[in-house]
């Protein structure tokens, strides 16, 4: 039996999708009064891509053996993939006001002994895509047709480790591997451009092995169209599909506001944040 995607869902566009899931994640930054929003604000668009149109999965059964697996090696995003989970109707939708807390299945770094549907545990960076690497090898062996798709940082492209598994992935052929780079030029110490930069970065992959896509990570189309030939393509070599993602992106006035890797949000501008979402609600 197959899983469901995005077509077996209740039907609504992606760019709704997009919406209700930054949605999500303001309200539970409202709630905790923190949390790594503007990274959630930019991933939107590939979550939705992502839960919406490329993977297979059974919400009701988010251990399904022929589901595909979409590994977070950023811990620190675990408030967008909630988001996406409980979009997606993998959590439901309340637990959403018990982010943070103590007990809640949705802590503050993604762990996946606590949340359905978390796959790893993300957090020491770059530890994601040779995880994805075993994965995939193991769906191979046991001739099960799932992907693993791996969302990892443009700050993880200074570990060692990454490049370690692109050059296993490469060897290996593993046609079932996509990853994910969501590149908003942030991290801890500044821009990831100046703290080491990576570029240029399409040729790198490529140069290892790796089909290569970069595109708009906040074009929805663009994304749609890239999933698509990461999934289908015939070649039998891993995929990466580099995403420039905005920061913040949807509510104007924290994307004006000087960048940072953890963007603070003033108690009194969660419920801005919501008003600019409500006044901009897609179909």
């Amino acid at each position: 039996m197959s899983g469901i995607s995005a077509s077996q869902l209740p039907n609504m566009s992606l760019p709704r999708r997009a919406w209700e899931i930054r949605r999500k994640a303001v309200r539970m930054g409202q709630v905790q009064g923190q949390g790594y929003v503007g990274q959630a604000l930019g991933v939107a668009d590939v979550l939705a891509v992502s839960y919406f149109h490329a993977l297979n999965y059974r919400a009701d059964d988010p251990e399904w053996a022929g589901r595909d697996r979409f590994l977070l090696s950023i811990g620190h995003y675990a408030i967008a993939l909630y988001s996406a989970l409980i979009e997606a109707g993998i959590l439901p939708d309340q637990e959403l006001e018990t982010y943070g807390a103590d007990d809640s299945r949705l802590p503050m770094s993604g762990m996946a002994a606590y949340t359905p549907g978390m796959e790893i545990t993300g957090g020491s960076l770059g530890q994601g895509l040779g995880i994805g690497v075993g994965m995939a090898l193991a769906l191979r062996a046991k001739n099960n047709p799932a992907f693993v798709f791996n969302l990892m940082s443009d700050g993880e492209l200074g570990e060692g480790s990454t490049w370690e598994a692109a050059m296993s992935a490469a060897h290996h052929k593993l046609s079932n591997l996509i990853c994910i780079v969501d590149f908003n030029d942030q991290q801890a110490d500044g821009k990831s451009t100046q703290t080491l930069s990576a570029e240029p970065l399409a040729d790198k992959w490529a140069a290892f092995g790796w089909h290569t896509q970069r595109v708009d990570g906040n074009d929805i189309d663009a994304l749609v169209a890239a999933f698509d030939t990461a999934r289908n393509l015939p070649d039998p070599k891993p995929r990466v599909i580099i995403c420039d993602t905005l920061m913040c992106k949807g509510i104007p006035f924290l994307e004006a506001r000087e960048m940072a890797h953890f963007v603070r949000v003033e108690p009194d501008e969660w419920q801005k944040a919501l008003d600019v979402l409500d006044e901009t609600r897609p179909a």
